[in-house]
């Protein structure tokens, strides 16, 4: 689906993978669950009419089973570049989660992760490049790395400034229109999930797409 120009969201994957067209190829954006690079490479060769080849860049958010599960198959299927931040890579290269899961609180989507945790692995995969806060990456006219520690220790967002929007992963999510920081019981920090999400409101980005929820045009920003 598209949600601006040159800009793609993947449907009915876990954990939002988007996609952005440039002249060079294309930049995929998180992987999913295992298996998502299925649907992730149906998508590129279906409505955006390309090749599995044309995927030049995969950029994780962070090390979550939802955002990398899917990342390895993915990677083979294209030999795209892989990016994330240091300690997300090294999370990676582990097949495991950057930090531990907060037990506190009961929701649907940690049910479905407590159930499906011991049958579904991440693949340990060697990032190619690692970047941090303030890096431009050449897509979309030059795709700025944001640094928004608090979800996971070494979260990153990614912001277009030429189309005001911001790829947030799970730093903020969207629930019926709405934006939240990360939610509290995925949280590794929350002090620092706080100011991530005060860093981004600064940006001025009109438009929020999310790893988990519907993308959010002219978006307000939550006060915390």
């Amino acid at each position: 689906m598209k949600i601006a120009e040159n800009v793609y969201v993947v449907p009915n994957v876990i954990a939002n993978p988007y996609i952005l067209v440039d002249a060079d190829g294309l930049t995929v954006i998180d992987a999913g669950i295992p298996g998502s690079h299925k649907k992730i490479l149906a998508y590129v060769t279906g409505p955006l009419g390309k090749s599995a080849r044309d995927v030049k860049r995969i950029l994780l958010t962070h090390s979550d089973l939802d955002h990398v599960g899917g990342l390895a198959a993915l990677h083979k299927a294209t030999g795209a570049r892989t990016y994330a931040s240091q300690i997300e890579a090294q999370a990676i290269a582990a097949g495991k989660s950057s930090r531990a899961v907060k037990s506190s609180g009961l929701s649907l989507r940690r049910v479905v992760v407590a159930l499906i945790g011991p049958f579904m692995k991440a693949t340990p995969f060697q990032v190619d490049e690692i970047v941090e806060d303030g890096q431009t990456l050449p897509a979309l006219g030059g795709l700025r790395v944001v640094g928004t520690p608090g979800h996971t220790p070494g979260h990153l967002s990614f912001y277009a400034p030429s189309l005001g929007v911001l790829f947030c992963g799970d730093s903020i999510v969207s629930e019926k229109g709405q934006l939240q920081s990360s939610r509290p019981g995925f949280t590794w920090d929350g002090a620092l999930a706080a100011e991530s999400t005060r860093k981004q409101a600064a940006l001025g980005a009109r438009i929020v797409a999310s790893g988990h929820g519907p993308v959010v045009n002219d978006a307000v920003f939550p006060q915390v």
